[in-house]
């Protein structure tokens, strides 16, 4: 019974759990249509809403904007919205630091989290998975002695809070694993390890 029990499980928890994660997406994109007005409103001239209908017009709205903004005419506009945005105090420092980490996230020539690494944390001897997000610059790269990089650390089974840690090159491992393989491996705190690449390259 408990054998059963357990395979039960282990095929209805992630789908339950797929499904919740869907959901909840959806179900938050869609809130995008309440900026349509009320005559727009599917319920207005169907008389019931269509889930997912707010995802399709999020993606529309994303894709028309990346087309605007390819090309010239677009990209004046854009400036002169940032030129704005940068004349407003608080608006200004989030807008700005959002910004850069977005464009160095998204941009194809960016190397962020490009990399995954072998780092010890939070002590020598215990050792975790990290991901390489460029190098100390600033002030900062004055102070440091040799060859450094910028390491982003994540938490278990939450990866999107973490650790920023600055650390010497020859620290730091780089692995043989893609960073989709790396956060299977972090999200589910060790259970489902990458394939071990190195050790077929051996055989």
């Amino acid at each position: 019974m408990k054998k059963y029990l357990i395979t039960g499980l282990l095929i209805w928890v992630p789908l339950v759990i797929t499904v919740w994660v869907l959901s909840v997406l959806v179900g938050t994109l869609d809130q995008t249509l309440l900026l349509l007005p009320d005559n727009w409103q599917p319920r207005a001239w169907l008389g019931f809403n269509i889930p997912g209908l707010g995802v399709l017009l999020t993606l529309a709205v994303v894709l028309l904007t990346g087309m605007l903004g390819a090309n010239i005419i677009g990209q004046r506009l854009v400036k002169i919205w940032e030129s704005l945005l940068s004349r407003i105090p608080v608006v200004k420092s989030l807008y700005s630091s959002v910004k850069q980490v977005s464009d160095t996230l998204f941009s194809s020539s960016g190397q962020a989290f490009r990399k995954a690494l072998l780092v010890q944390y939070p002590r020598q001897g215990s050792w975790t998975v990290a991901f390489l997000t460029g190098q100390p610059g600033g002030d900062v790269a004055n102070y440091l002695t040799g060859e450094y990089v910028s390491v982003y650390v994540p938490t278990t089974p939450n990866p999107t809070s973490g650790f920023f840690l600055m650390m010497p090159r020859a620290d730091v491992i780089e692995l043989d694993m893609n960073v989709d393989e790396a956060l299977k491996y972090i999200i589910s705190m060790g259970v489902v390890p990458p394939e071990n690449r190195s050790a077929e390259h051996r055989a």
